[in-house]
């Protein structure tokens, strides 16, 4: 008795020149922008310690989630997931759709981005600038059960930053974040940093940067700077995966109200926890010291860094710290940068920027 061979063939031509075609356009704009400058932020020479800021900012969408978008976007071509005229959905707090929605203009697919109603309108702008559509939620918890939804409703792809953003990127090399940081690194005084510090809003650089760290048997290690209004602290530090808190975050772009998939603790170092007011501070001085305009999840890192510095200092450690300019603070001027939106908050940024700026004089002790 014989048995039926059963086969079934699904190829489609037209699909895979689609295809082909798409994964070149991005791996295109990897060619033209993968690289960004790594600027020096002035201390004291005397202190023996570099502090290096990594700025994402001068990506073509202005902001390191182009590095991610760029990577989920390879990712879901690659597995099949992304079709020609079917529109890839995302949950996000606005830069992260700004990247997503450059790049599905790109090659050629609707976009629709499930955002907070809190989004500041700047990032709302650059989304159907880019020929994105916005679809705002009142409760930001309510972003990853809409966007699955939409997905379903119109045949679409989720992209799912929160859960694919770790595994998206090729975290042992291939022109990551953290490659092109050492990169760069190479004729420094200190080459290896002593510490690199990270935000996390779906935990995914800090992956990369850590995986890479360990991958290449550096000694650097990582520090991720928390918001307030978000888990991640707490849940790393209570090795609690179940963490939650009840309201968004202030800070643009980073803080999740839950601990999310991509969000990875065993490869961190350190967690800190800022105030929202001393990432606004630390902004406002970086503009200062540097005549550069960036948003408060910067302010986060920058906080966490120069603590970082400051403790090195008060040791003797002489060394190099690198953080992070995440995304331009021009997309903030009527939040972040206005002090009538600080006094409607209720936040008062005067007492950190003034131990900032002292500690930068000499003139003052820090954290």
């Amino acid at each position: 008795m014989s048995i039926e061979t059963l086969d079934v063939d699904r190829s489609d031509l037209d699909y895979r020149a689609w295809l082909n075609e798409a994964v070149r356009r991005v791996q295109a704009d990897a060619n033209r922008s993968a690289d960004t400058h790594l600027l020096r932020f002035p201390l004291p020479e005397q202190w023996g310690i570099d502090l290096y800021l990594k700025d994402e900012s001068t990506h073509p969408t202005g902001s390191l989630k182009h590095r991610l978008a760029r990577s989920l976007f390879l990712y879901g071509l690659c597995n099949g997931w992304i079709r020609p005229g079917k529109p890839v959905i995302e949950a996000s707090s606005g830069s992260t759709a700004v990247s997503e929605a450059y790049f599905a203009k790109l090659i050629g697919v609707p976009f629709i981005a499930v955002m907070a109603r809190t989004t500041s309108q700047a990032k709302i702008d650059l989304i159907e600038f880019h020929g994105g559509t916005c679809h705002l939620v009142a409760d930001p918890a309510e972003v990853y059960e809409v966007s699955a939804r939409l997905a379903e409703e119109t045949g679409g792809h989720y992209m799912d930053q929160f859960t694919y953003a770790e595994r998206a990127t090729d975290w042992r090399g291939n022109n990551n974040i953290a490659e092109s940081i050492f990169a760069q690194l190479h004729l420094e005084p200190h080459p290896e940093p002593a510490w690199i510090v990270a935000t996390a809003g779906t935990g995914g650089t800090s992956a990369t940067i850590a995986r890479y760290v360990h991958y290449m048997q550096y000694d650097t290690r990582i520090c991720v700077a928390d918001p307030e209004n978000s888990c991640f602290f707490e849940g790393w530090v209570n090795q609690d995966p179940t963490a939650t808190c009840d309201r968004g975050s202030r800070i643009e772009g980073i803080g999740r109200p839950r601990m999310e998939p991509s969000f990875v603790p065993g490869a961190i170092d350190r967690m800190m926890k800022v105030p929202d007011a001393a990432s606004i501070a630390a902004i406002r001085v970086l503009e200062h010291r540097l005549g550069k305009k960036a948003g408060a999840s910067t302010g986060t890192g920058l906080w966490s860094a120069l603590r970082i510095v400051s403790e090195m200092r008060a040791s003797g450690r002489r060394g190099s710290v690198v953080t992070l300019i995440c995304d331009p603070g021009e997309r903030y001027l009527d939040k972040y940068y206005s002090d009538d939106w600080l006094a409607g908050q209720g936040i008062d940024i005067a007492p950190y920027q003034d131990e900032l700026e002292a500690f930068l004089d000499g003139t003052g002790l820090f954290g």
